[in-house]
């Protein structure tokens, strides 16, 4: 007997078979409909692909409206140079050699306004340089006569070329103006080589000039004037981002230490407490950031003369600490823990000089980005040294709680006596306490290396020329800064020990 059902919006057939087992009937399908069937999935999966291309897009849009702006900004810069192809008075200004300005803008407009200053003046004055030279080695050429004209020209780019290309192994020219030498080495080989056949070569080389700067100085007008991105902001803002992932970071592997809910490493490590990540991996963006905003003019807070080179020492200061938190991170981490009556022993100090020095991080940033010397951070350091050696003492009292008390009732000689202790010492869990004791140490050392931050930031306020501190006095002639920071402190201290 078969039978009919309708499934999936079709016909299903089946049929009983003798032994009472039931077997489905599969249409035959020929080869049009195959193929069809081919074309719909391959469509299918086409329009899925590029749908999620089309919400990725979005989505980076969404997440930084900046790009999205630098795209119309670059789309704008070359909608007004396409112009000289466009209208014939300025076609006819600069000649076929139009498209030079078109290319400048695409290859020299970037993000920033360093960035795209730096590119800009690298490529005028390589082309400036270029050209000058090529025009010149072609001037003695043709004097030479025509044996010589071409031995010179040969001779003359082989020498430029080598010794460019050389230049830029060199860190400091590779750094500043790599881009500017690469476009020396073009500009001059065409220069030299065309002007063998060319006849007009300084009219050629004063069109080429031309675009170039008109080129140039639209991308930086458009850079500057049109939602500027300034590098030398971006850095500054990197370095405030970096204090406080350390801080958070610092902060928040104590307490998760000291927490309890960590079992011999089977919880995964908390994402928010893992900025120290982007700490470490923040230099090359802080070196190049660094060098584009040398290129910036005066802006914001910033003059054109502003330490930037500074900052780098800021954020070198900085990953030295992040190293450390990292380390602290294996302590968190690790497959044997220390007893809860030692880690109580420690507990409070340790969190003491977490939420001390989490808050002298703070203090920096917001001296920072202030642009303003602080007048609470000699008192936070001060309080992170008498922490830490609260610290130290807590350390020192340690072996006695690992040593067993010597009972009164115990008799017998002394070397008795210390061969019972000994055997008493080996027993101990003393493997148990080494990640207890190594965090406690990794807390030491970066107290330590804050003090190199702060001797940083300050070397940074008195270059860059940060505005007086604002001491507001008491009644006993006490800082208020003091007194807040204080206060909040005891209350980051107490809200950790509450936690625990």
């Amino acid at each position: 007997m078969s039978q009919a059902k309708e499934m999936n919006n079709g016909l299903e057939w089946t049929i009983k078979m003798v032994d009472g087992t039931t077997q489905t009937l599969v249409p035959h399908e020929g080869p049009v409909m195959k193929a069809w069937n081919c074309l719909v999935g391959l469509f299918s999966r086409f329009v899925s692909k590029i749908w999620g291309f089309l919400l990725k897009a979005w989505n980076l849009g969404v997440a930084d409206p900046r790009k999205v702006i630098h795209c119309l900004k670059v789309g704008m810069a070359l909608s007004v140079v396409s112009l000289f192809y466009y209208m014939r008075p300025l076609y006819e200004g600069v000649g076929g050699n139009a498209m030079w300005a078109v290319m400048t803008v695409v290859v020299v407009f970037e993000q920033t306004v360093g960035a795209t200053m730096c590119k800009c003046l690298n490529r005028v004055c390589g082309t400036f340089l270029a050209g000058f030279l090529g025009v010149g080695v072609n001037w003695v050429a043709e004097r030479s006569g025509e044996k010589f004209e071409r031995l010179i020209i040969g001779a003359s780019l082989f020498l430029l070329a080598s010794a460019a290309t050389f230049s830029r192994f060199i860190p400091t020219v590779k750094a500043r103006f790599d881009y500017g030498a690469m476009i020396f080495i073009l500009t001059f080989s065409l220069v030299s080589v065309s002007g063998y056949r060319v006849d007009e070569l300084l009219a050629l080389a004063h069109q080429r000039i031309s675009t170039v700067i008109i080129g140039t100085s639209l991308c930086i007008i458009v850079s500057m004037l049109v939602c500027p991105i300034w590098a030398g902001t971006e850095l500054h803002n990197l370095i405030l981002r970096n204090l406080d992932k350390l801080s958070c970071s610092l902060e928040g592997c104590v307490i998760e230490y000291f927490d309890g809910s960590i079992e011999g490493g089977k919880n995964e490590p908390i994402k928010n407490l893992q900025g120290y990540k982007c700490v470490l991996t923040s230099k090359a963006t802080e070196e190049i950031m660094a060098n584009f905003a040398r290129w910036e003019p005066a802006h914001d807070r910033f003059n054109f003369l502003h330490p930037w080179k500074q900052y780098l020492k800021v954020g070198a200061s900085i990953r030295r600490c992040a190293y450390c938190v990292e380390a602290l991170y294996g302590c968190i981490y690790s497959e044997t823990q220390a007893p809860e009556s030692i880690k109580s022993h420690l507990a409070s100090t340790c969190l003491r000089v977490s939420s001390i020095s989490s808050n002298v991080i703070k203090e920096l940033g917001k001296a920072i980005k202030a642009t303003r010397k602080s007048s609470a951070i000699d008192f936070a350091v001060g309080q992170m040294d008498d922490a830490v050696k609260d610290l130290q003492s807590c350390l020192a009292d340690l072996p006695n709680l690992l040593l067993p008390l010597p009972s009164p009732e115990v008799s017998g000689t002394e070397s008795e006596k210390a061969e019972r202790s000994a055997a008493s010492l080996a027993t101990m869990p003393l493997l148990d306490v080494v990640p207890l004791v190594t965090l406690a140490s990794l807390l030491i050392e970066i107290a330590g290396r804050i003090k190199g931050v702060v001797d940083e930031v300050e070397g940074l306020a008195e270059l860059a020329e940060f505005k007086p501190a604002v001491e507001e006095k008491l009644k006993h002639n006490q800082p208020t800064n003091g007194i807040t920071l204080q206060k909040q402190n005891e209350e980051g201290t107490q809200k950790a020990l509450e936690r625990v």
